[in-house]
């Protein structure tokens, strides 16, 4: 009896010890990982408080397509910049033999991070390794990086960590799943990458023996707030690898955020899930464009200041200060960040049309950025009339109407109604406006001395705190 006994003991012991390893997987180092793919909703906004009060971020595209800028042995390519190598078919043994001309003398990396920090940048964002596969540290597990390959041989990345963290601007990484250069990563069919039936048998070795590797030397070399994936649109790449890639970084380092990019939830260039499951990342990626509406989502509006992303010598169609500016206000109305991209040159200048860019918003923000950052939706009106859009404080107490216009005499303030007794400040300006409520519409009258644009505290949009009534 006593031996059946300790027999089922035994079995018993054995299936709770099978179902605890079910329920906590082991980390390749065996220890018991958490599963960060059920993550409440409280652990979830503290962990994207600092992201969401950010708002506005630079994205940094460079590599060895900054050589080329475009052209290459005469061939100009119609596409992006970095995509170079696969638009004009280069070879990979020719592409790679760039690394050897990559010698960034004029790279300042505390000046590119001053120059974020006062745009008003929160947070930069820069290409570790874009889709050519050139890396821009010493990584341990390739010699086509800067260090190994390049004759600079100086550690970028590591130097803008220091930079970042002086200017107070938190360093993160894009990271790119697929690799033209890597032999176990590239598509057999390239450049066609949309067709299951020619898939690399070998990806799963790239994956584990490359791909992860580096990820985790960037966690731990670096300490990156954000890692934004892309070129997960390949046939090898799956939703189960990218929520387990997803899962794997978040138990090295919990407070990380990882995009949706990680998996294979993005719908298109709008960025957003699709609907019919749940999937793995943080935050939606729309490319080049901004949600028409809002969304319960958080997300991030990435765009370029000209056409490409990736330095192109010939692209001069740049885009205003006022469209910009404006981009950032329609993004974060909408409860969105906005990630504003340069394409750095080859030898490590960021185009002088983009400084002059971020100067000029730098100076607006120095007056209105209160009116961006810390900001929050609260499932309330995001415009105020045609041409003005409207943030709120985030315990909700304060609406910044955002003019786009100058609205002339009078400022209609929508559906908002101002506290009793209160008053409505122009941001930069100190002498308060008074306001008036009619028919269920709440006015602000500006006064004459404004109506000249000289006295006015800056240009392209105005911004007009209110204290809400209850």
């Amino acid at each position: 009896m006593k031996v059946k006994v300790t027999v089922f003991l035994q079995i018993g012991l054995l299936i709770l010890l099978a179902l605890t390893a079910c329920q906590s997987p082991q980390t390749d180092q065996g220890t018991t990982e958490v599963d960060y793919l059920h993550e409440s909703q409280e652990d979830l906004n503290a962990r994207m408080e600092w992201w969401r009060d950010a708002r506005f971020g630079m994205f940094v595209h460079w590599g060895l397509y900054a050589i080329p800028a475009g052209i290459y042995q005469g061939d100009t390519t119609h596409s992006i910049g970095e995509w170079i190598m696969e638009t004009l078919d280069i070879p990979v043994s020719d592409y790679e033999k760039l690394a050897g001309q990559f010698n960034p003398v004029q790279f300042d990396a505390d000046a590119w991070a001053q120059l974020a920090a006062n745009a008003g940048m929160k947070y930069l964002v820069i290409t570790s390794k874009h889709h050519d596969g050139f890396c821009l540290w010493d990584s341990e597990v390739s010699q086509y990086d800067i260090m190994d390959a390049s004759p600079y041989q100086k550690d970028i990345l590591g130097a803008l960590k220091t930079a970042c963290d002086k200017a107070g601007v938190k360093l993160c990484f894009y990271h790119s799943i697929m690799d033209w250069h890597h032999p176990q990563a590239q598509s057999i069919n390239y450049p066609d990458y949309n067709s299951r039936d020619k898939m690399n048998p070998e990806f799963d070795q790239y994956r584990d023996n490359y791909l992860r590797p580096q990820l985790r030397e960037l966690l731990a070399k670096y300490d990156p707030g954000v890692l934004w994936f892309d070129g997960e649109w390949i046939p090898e790449w799956t939703e189960e690898q990218g929520k387990a890639l997803y899962n794997e970084l978040r138990n090295i380092k919990p407070s990380l955020i990882i995009n949706n990019r990680v998996g294979k939830g993005r719908q298109g260039m709008q960025g957003m899930n699709k609907a019919d499951q749940n999937y793995a990342g943080d935050f939606g990626t729309p490319e080049q464009e901004i949600l028409t509406g809002t969304s319960e989502y958080d997300w991030e509006s990435c765009m370029t200041m000209n056409d490409t992303w990736g330095y192109k010598s010939i692209d001069h169609n740049w885009k205003s200060t006022r469209t910009l500016i404006h981009n950032l206000v329609d993004c974060a109305a909408k409860g969105g960040n906005y990630l504003l991209n340069v394409g750095p040159t080859a030898e490590g200048l960021i185009p002088a049309t983009s400084v002059e860019r971020l100067q000029e918003i730098g100076k607006w923000m120095q007056v209105n950025g209160e009116a961006i950052y810390a900001t929050r939706r609260h499932n309330r009106p995001y415009q105020a009339g045609e041409s003005a859009e409207v943030t709120y404080s985030k315990d909700g107490k304060v609406a910044y109407v955002i003019a786009l216009d100058w609205p002339g005499k009078d400022l209609s303030l929508g559906g908002l109604k101002p506290a009793e007794g209160s008053t409505v400040q122009l941001l930069g300006v100190s002498t308060p406006l008074s306001w008036s409520f009619a028919a269920g519409q709440a006015t602000v009258a500006i006064s004459d001395v404004l109506q000249d644009p000289a006295n006015r505290p800056c240009d392209y949009a105005w911004v007009f705190k209110v204290n809400l009534a209850d």
